[in-house]
């Protein structure tokens, strides 16, 4: 039985940021990962939200491997909604100072496997956990390799980041599901073609809610509202382009290019508690889902890690737990912040089927767009002031 100091379970952005920070710091990690680095790092199904706060931004900087995110990727400093025919910018450097950066989650995957295994990190792709042991004192992880092989991970400390369907939930005793199902989803697309505009638009229309964002200059990521049990099929290129344009209300015109991916994302919210057991930790999607609207889960996996690195720093260091201790109740600040603005992004911007309900969020649509009060509500959550951005700042630097 191989042992180590701590395993971690996927590499998603939270596994591997954490897995890198811990060997920076001199802690003994190995990640396992069931999927193969071809399809982390290439799959068109992975291709998701690219929406970084200003923190996560520094957060990645901090921990040396955002060189390639500050060349490539695409600096906000504000966001459009479109109603009613015209576009309403809100501003987010007035409003709070900072502003976001767009950069595809699946680049930034790429980058932080590339750094971690050239700095001499370990990553098991096509590892496959499928049991854990012994929670409370030197958890066992009991995994399948490429050739069906099992084996055993002795270690002092587990962190689950294996994503929105985590194994974990089901293994760790005595979790509370906190969860919220949308009578909605997202038609996504991604083409090669101009954005509509230099910055995300979210354009609320009588036919449904849609975004206009992007990656690249040249690369476009398009969502349409659209019913949960949706069949793809029935959108060809030609709909989907028509749909778009229409919604947009005639603020903007798109240009149909090669649609390169297409996707259903049903929309929900999930929180469990507590995100610990014993010597388990849980951190990203696997402790929390957010509806896409307010493009918040990436960034609520960094805010997790920052704080889960300090915590286990604490320990390595100075053998100190009582950061360990209060990993939950110090992350579901965040979390539930996160939930919140998730919650009223959703409900302010879809197509509602009730007409008294659709009604109030029309008029609540009004007052964002007239009040630069509720503007700065929005830019604050957004940029993420309360957010990652808190711990950005207080994060400890890894030695040397």
């Amino acid at each position: 039985m191989r042992r180590v100091q701590v395993g971690i379970v996927g590499a998603g952005p939270a596994g591997l940021l954490l897995a890198h920070l811990l060997r920076q710091a001199g802690v003994d990690g190995v990640v396992l990962e069931a999927k193969s680095r071809q399809y982390l790092e290439t799959s068109p199904h992975r291709i998701r939200a690219g929406v970084l706060e200003w923190g996560t931004k520094e957060i990645a900087l901090k921990a040396g491997v955002g060189d390639r995110m500050l060349h490539e990727g695409l600096e906000h400093r504000g966001i459009y909604i479109a109603l009613n025919g015209r576009l309403h910018r809100i501003d987010f450097a007035t409003l709070v100072g900072q502003g976001i950066w767009v950069y595809g989650q699946q680049y930034l995957v790429r980058d932080m496997i590339n750094h971690h295994l050239q700095a001499g990190g370990e990553i098991l792709f096509e590892h496959e956990v499928v049991d854990l042991k012994q929670l409370e004192q030197n958890p066992i992880l009991i995994y399948r390799g490429p050739g069906g092989e099992e084996g055993e991970l002795l270690c002092e400390f587990v962190v689950g980041a294996d994503g929105s369907h985590s194994r974990f939930r089901e293994w760790i005793p005595g979790l509370r599901i906190y969860q919220k199902t949308y009578p909605f989803a997202w038609l996504g697309i991604l083409a090669e073609t101009p954005p509509a505009a230099s910055e995300l638009i979210y354009a609320s229309h009588e036919r449904g809610f849609a975004l206009y964002s992007m990656r690249s200059p040249s690369l476009a990521r398009n969502y349409l509202q659209v019913s949960p049990e949706e069949n793809l099929e029935t959108w060809p290129e030609e709909r989907i382009w028509e749909e778009l344009n229409l919604r947009l209300g005639g603020v903007a015109q798109l240009t149909p290019g090669p649609i390169l991916e297409k996707s259903l994302t049903l929309m929900r919210s999930l929180v469990v508690e507590p995100m610990q057991h014993g010597r388990v930790f849980l951190v990203g999607d696997a402790a929390h889902v957010v509806p896409p609207t307010g493009a918040k889960g990436m960034n609520l996996a960094f805010c997790d890690v920052a704080v889960l690195y300090r915590a286990l720093l604490a320990y390595y260091r100075d053998r100190d737990e009582t950061l360990l201790a209060s990993y939950t109740e110090t992350a579901r600040r965040h979390i539930w912040q996160a939930e919140l603005f998730s919650y009223w992004m959703t409900k302010l911007l879809h197509t509602l089927p009730d007409p008294f309900e659709e009604q109030i969020r029309l008029a609540n649509l009004r007052h964002l767009v007239e009040s630069p009060h509720v503007q700065r509500f929005l830019a604050e959550n957004y940029v993420g002031v309360y957010t990652s951005g808190r711990y950005a700042v207080a994060f400890p630097s890894p030695p040397g």
